[in-house]
C-alpha cells in the first residue's frame, strides 16, 4: 500500500492539472460551451459526468480481462449507457429543474469523448482502485473547468452567481456572455491562460 499511494495521488491530480479534460485534452467541448451559462448547470453536469466516469471506469476495469478486444468499444458504450441511464432517472426524480436545464446533454454523456477516452486509455489497462481514482480526478477536473467558465459567463452575462445577484441593479449585463459567442470567447481565453501557466510550470520543473 505504501508504494501504491503516490501512484494514486499522481493519477488523481493528473485529471485536474496535467491532463485536464477541458483545458489540456480539449475534450467534451460541446457540453462545455452549451451548459456553462450558469454555475448551477456546471455543477450538475460535472457531478453527472463524474458519477458516470467513476462507475464506468470501475466496471470496465473489473471486466477488462473478459471483454474481447474486437468488441471492446461497443462493450464500453453499453457500460457507460447503463450509468448514464441511472443518472438521468435520478435527476428526473429528484432534480427535475436541473434535468430540464441540461436537457439533451445528459443522455449525450454516453458518447462524451472524456468518458470513452478514459475507458479506452486507462480503465481497460489498469486495476479497479486506480481506475476509480482516475475517474474521480477527471471528473473533478472537468467540474472545476465547467464551474470557472460558467461563473465568468454568469457574472458578466447576468450579474449573478448561482442565481444570486452580486453586481447590483446598476450593472448592465453583457448578454453576449451567456450566448454562444461568449462561450467561445471565455473558453478560448481560459484555455490560453491555463496552457501558458502549465507550460511555465513545466519549464521551471525541467
Amino acid at each position: 500500500m505504501a508504494n501504491e499511494k503516490p501512484k494514486l495521488t499522481s493519477v488523481f491530480f493528473n485529471g485536474i492539472i496535467s491532463e485536464n479534460p477541458t483545458f489540456r485534452l480539449v475534450l467534451g467541448t460541446c457540453p462545455t460551451l452549451a451548459v456553462t451559462t450558469a454555475a448551477s448547470n456546471a455543477i450538475g453536469m460535472g457531478a453527472a459526468a463524474t458519477f458516470v466516469l467513476v462507475g464506468s471506469n470501475l466496471v470496465i476495469s473489473l471486466l477488462r480481462k473478459f471483454i474481447p478486444d474486437k468488441v471492446r468499444i461497443p462493450a464500453f458504450i453499453v457500460v457507460i449507457a447503463a450509468f448514464v441511464t441511472i443518472v438521468q432517472l435520478m435527476m428526473k426524480a429528484f432534480l427535475p429543474d436541473l434535468d430540464k436545464a441540461l436537457g439533451l446533454f445528459i443522455p449525450l454523456i454516453v458518447v462524451n469523448c472524456i468518458i470513452l477516452a478514459r475507458a479506452e486509455a486507462f480503465a481497460s489497462k489498469n486495476g479497479p482502485m486506480a481506475s476509480v481514482v482516475d475517474g474521480i480526478g477527471m471528473g473533478v477536473g472537468f467540474t472545476l473547468a465547467l464551474l470557472v467558465i460558467a461563473s465568468i459567463r454568469e457574472i458578466l452575462g447576468n450579474g449573478t452567481i448561482f442565481d444570486i445577484p452580486i453586481l447590483g441593479t446598476a450593472y448592465e449585463p453583457a448578454l453576449i456572455m451567456i450566448l454562444a459567442p461568449g462561450g467561445f470567447i471565455t473558453y478560448g481565453v481560459l484555455l490560453a491562460i491555463f496552457n501558458k501557466l502549465t507550460a511555465n510550470t513545466a519549464k521551471k520543473e525541467a
